[in-house]
């Protein structure tokens, strides 16, 4: 298979959440996924923007980048702000940790990503942004593209 591309980027809208889903759901069509996969990538890619627009620009407005490569049958995912950053990784990648508990958040989106993907990662800088690694793997047969 070859290997295919794909970057957007886009202001922290919340209605921009719905587009970097659909957009990434599109892109991995190509790896022939599930009804259940392709939503797993979907609702992992939502969780990530939605935590671009709710906690690393709080409601402000700012760059989400998303950058999505396929190599092989696995579609590797970057979801990239350049916002306030996350004091401690470790912490907030905890189930039910939120840093807005007064905007009612459950504190499940890093726990969401990390369960529906096969890989998962999260970097970091207080005051220069977060990253967001995820890969998931489809071992349907593809067609070479």
């Amino acid at each position: 298979m070859t290997k295919n591309y794909l970057k957007l980027q886009f202001y922290s809208l919340p209605r921009n959440q719905a587009f970097a889903r659909d957009a990434v759901a599109a892109f991995c069509l190509e790896l022939n996924p599930s009804l259940s996969a392709l939503s797993d990538v979907k609702t992992a890619v939502s969780e990530a923007v939605t935590n671009c627009t709710v906690h690393a620009y709080r409601g402000g407005s700012g760059l989400v980048t998303v950058e999505c490569e396929i190599e092989d049958a696995t579609l590797h995912i970057k979801i990239s702000d350049e916002g306030k950053g996350i004091a401690d990784v470790d912490q907030a990648v905890q189930p039910f940790f939120t840093s807005a508990p007064s905007d009612e958040r459950s504190g499940m989106g890093f726990t969401i990503m990390q369960t529906f993907m096969d890989e998962f990662k999260v970097d970091s800088r207080q005051g220069e942004g977060t990253v967001v690694y995820m890969s998931k793997s489809f071992n349907a047969e593809v067609e070479n593209v």
